[in-house]
């Protein structure tokens, strides 16, 4: 069977017609695969078009492929074309086509292809044996219908594997052009080689027939047809690659940052103008083909790069190594004072795309913002400096101030001269409250202010902050309540000092603000936030009172209700600021309500974090019986002379000896010469600071072998950072300026006595 079919291909057929038919089928099957398949790239309506195109195109290969091949076939005499039935055959693979593209259209899957390829040969095979009735020869026609059968089957086979084999790719395209294209003419040929023709005188003569050269006309034009589809195809798609491959050039040379493309040799296939702009000096030599290598070199003739200066051939190795990586980014530094970063990414062919971005504007900002930071800084320390020494030098005199009237109110005065050492003692207060406000400010500013974490008596802690104003309240005929629920009177843990702070500022504002009526401060449970628990504070009045507009504004700084108030009342506008910014420290926050004439209630609201009550803990105080007590010698280093003087006054009321120096080194000095319970210590001295003195002192004891002697801090200085510096350099306590004489006196008879305890024990 194989033979028969071999020798009619050889011998039943001109190869030259044979030929043609086989270009023509793969060129027109390839174009027809093309339109297809490329559909997914264009919109609806332009997809339709080129479905029904590309079936038109694969009906017209498949007609003309059959009939070119008829065209070279020996029949021993003229062939003639019914015109009807060949014009049937073209209608009947023209329908199979197009059914079989739009059932591609609708189900773009791997078998769905298989289906449409088996769906079109079937197309081609009626339409082949259709025009194989459509032929008029010198004889009669007879078949074997083995061999249709298997023409049959084998170009349905190569047909299905060929609609599988579809896909992207040049390959796919032609390997499932050629598979098409052979399908058709296994088809035929088997077929043919199947037929015989039996001779006779005269063939029949019904109906209507073209000759042969008729026929070669029509297939001429076909072909035309099918080839001119194919040249406007491809000027089509050449015009449409070009204008995308202009478009991108466009978007590249439109990019902000310079980008040139290198191929896998490392040599410049293209660059935008930007590429040149932020390399000018490399511009006018860039070129296609040069390699990176050579550009680097034109950049080190130019002395573009002057960390390279003296080490030339290892930066030039250095610069290429980095290339090597996937990816790689660095800031260049360029002649003129330029900077760039310069990226390059590797692609998956193995060259390199590299962009330059020109970051001289971004280097400029960042060292402009790096100098204002560092401006900024100096400022802050210089502020901070500034408030530091402020602090010291109003704390001083202020010292001297409320040392002298606590000494003097201890004397006998008249009636008129305690008058004036009161309003001495109020007006010292007020100044002492003002400064703290002031130093609170700069450390929540400066972010420096810290809360301090202990347990303690909550009802003591509310009581002690209410009792500080009392009598105050007495004295101008209000009533003045204090209540603490039972599950608030309990200990808890939090920072004591700020919390007395918050309610000494509040009840302060409450009893100066109210003339007639009541004060009251009430402390209890709040409400859960979070499923946490809380305290509530309420300090409530029967004021003056305020209106929502001064609400708004009245937690700013250095704000009050108006100017009226600050020369009626006096105040700094500060004390409700901090307190706020106290309370949201602590986690929680501080609001009020009121109204014109009305009252005021100011609420505090806090983490309520209740602990179990410590273990009583011994507390020193001044022995009060009768007798002797023994006579404690006090060192007191202080450069200034009112200091000196109100601290020798308020320990002349205990049992102390003083002995006082003015600065540091006689300080140390006195140290090694004898013995002292206790030592006071000004920070800012002249000769040797305290600090100084104090670690001399420390390193003395230690070298002779003697106890520790306590060391308490007694300055002006007294923001936290000079505390810690204090007990860096040893000292055991830290007593601001002004101090309270109670205070003072508290501290000289407990830390000597503690210090012994620690020795005996």
């Amino acid at each position: 069977m194989l033979e028969r079919i071999i020798y009619s291909i050889a011998f039943d057929h001109d190869w030259r017609w044979t030929l043609a038919a086989g270009l023509i089928g793969v060129l027109g099957v390839g174009t027809s695969l093309h339109l297809l398949f490329q559909k997914k790239r264009f919109t609806p309506v332009e997809r339709r078009r080129r479905v029904v195109v590309g079936s038109f195109v694969g009906g017209l290969t498949a007609f003309s492929t059959h009939f070119l091949a008829m065209q070279g076939y020996r029949a021993g005499g003229e062939i003639r074309y019914d015109i009807a039935l060949t014009i049937g055959s073209l209608l009947v693979v023209l329908a199979g086509l197009g059914l079989a593209c739009g059932l591609a259209m609708m189900r773009p899957s791997r078998p769905v292809r298989g289906a449409t390829a088996l769906l079109a040969f079937s197309g081609i095979v009626a339409m082949h044996f259709l025009g194989m009735a459509a032929l008029e020869v010198p004889g009669r026609i007879s078949w074997d219908a083995g061999y249709a059968v298997l023409s049959v089957i084998g170009g349905l086979t190569i047909a299905g594997l060929s609609g599988f084999a579809l896909g992207r790719g040049r390959v796919r395209l032609v390997v499932s052009s050629l598979g098409g294209a052979l399908s058709v003419m296994v088809l035929h040929f088997t077929a043919i080689a199947g037929m015989t023709i039996t001779p006779r005188a005269a063939p029949p003569a019904d109906g209507l027939a073209v000759s042969s050269l008729m026929m070669s006309a029509v297939l001429a034009a076909m072909m035309a047809g099918i080839v001119g589809v194919v040249a406007v195809l491809t000027w089509l798609d050449w015009r449409t690659r070009s204008g995308a491959m202009a478009r991108i050039r466009e978007a590249i040379d439109a990019m902000p940052d310079g980008m040139a493309f290198y191929d896998s040799d490392d040599r410049l296939a293209l660059w935008n103008h930007r590429y040149a702009e932020v390399n000018p000096e490399l511009s006018s030599n860039l070129q296609v083909g040069m390699t990176f290598r050579e550009i680097l070199r034109i950049g080190l003739a130019e002395h573009l790069y002057a960390d390279a200066v003296g080490r030339e051939e290892a930066w030039i190795a250095e610069r290429l190594e980095s290339r090597k990586a996937l990816t790689t980014t660095i800031e260049q530094r360029i002649a003129g004072d330029r900077w760039l970063r310069v990226s390059d990414r590797r692609t998956a062919a193995g060259g390199i795309v590299t962009v330059c971005t020109d970051i001289t504007d971004l280097k400029n900002h960042a060292a402009a913002l790096s100098e204002a930071r560092d401006a900024a800084q100096a400022a802050s320390s210089a502020k901070s400096q500034f408030l530091a020494n402020m602090s010291h030098e109003i704390r001083t005199p202020l010292n001297g101030v409320i040392g002298l009237a606590q000494v003097m109110a201890r004397t006998e005065l008249s009636t008129g001269q305690r008058e004036m050492l009161e309003l001495i003692q109020s007006s010292g207060r007020t100044l002492q409250v003002l400064l703290s406000d002031i130093l609170d400010l700069a450390r929540v500013e400066s972010g420096r202010l810290e809360l301090s974490e202990e347990i303690f008596d909550l009802g003591s802690a509310v009581r002690e902050a209410a009792r500080l104003y009392e009598s105050a309240a007495t004295e101008k005929g209000l009533q003045f309540f204090v209540e603490i629920a039972p599950e608030a009177d309990r200990w808890i843990a939090g920072d004591v000092v700020r919390i007395k702070q918050i309610l000494t500022n509040l009840v302060s504002n409450a009893v100066k603000f109210t003339s007639t009526g009541f004060v009251s401060l009430t402390a209890a449970p709040g409400p859960d936030r979070g499923g946490a628990p809380t305290l509530r504070f309420s300090v409530e009045d029967t004021g003056i009172g305020f209106d929502s507009e001064t609400r708004d504004r009245l937690f700013s700084r250095f704000e009050q209700a108006d100017g009226a108030i600050t020369r009626k009342f006096g105040g700094s506008g500060l004390g409700l600021a901090i307190s706020r910014d106290l309370a949201e420290m602590m986690g929680g926050d501080l609001d009020c309500e009121s109204e014109p004439g009305g009252g005021s209630a100011f609420i505090l609201t806090i983490p309520f974090r209740a602990v179990e009550q410590p273990a009583a803990a011994g507390m020193a105080v001044i022995d009060a019986e009768d007798g002797e007590q023994p006579v404690i010698r006090v060192l007191l280093a202080d450069d200034h002379p009112v200091n000196r003087k109100v601290v020798e006054l308020i320990l002349a009321q205990a049992p102390v000896e003083v002995v006082s120096v003015e600065d540091g080194a006689q300080a140390v000095q006195a140290c090694r010469d004898s013995d002292y319970d206790l030592i006071l210590m000004d920070m800012q001295m002249p000769v040797m600071d305290g600090l100084t003195a104090t670690r001399e002192i420390r390193l003395h004891e230690a070298a002779m072998g003697l106890p520790r002697t306590p060391i308490v801090m007694l300055t002006a200085n007294a923001l936290p950072e000079h505390v810690a510096m204090g007990e860096a350099a040893g000292a055991d306590r830290h007593l601001a300026k002004p101090f309270d004489a109670a205070e003072l006196l508290e501290l000289v008879v407990t830390l000597p006595r503690a210090a012994a305890e620690a020795i005996a024990a």
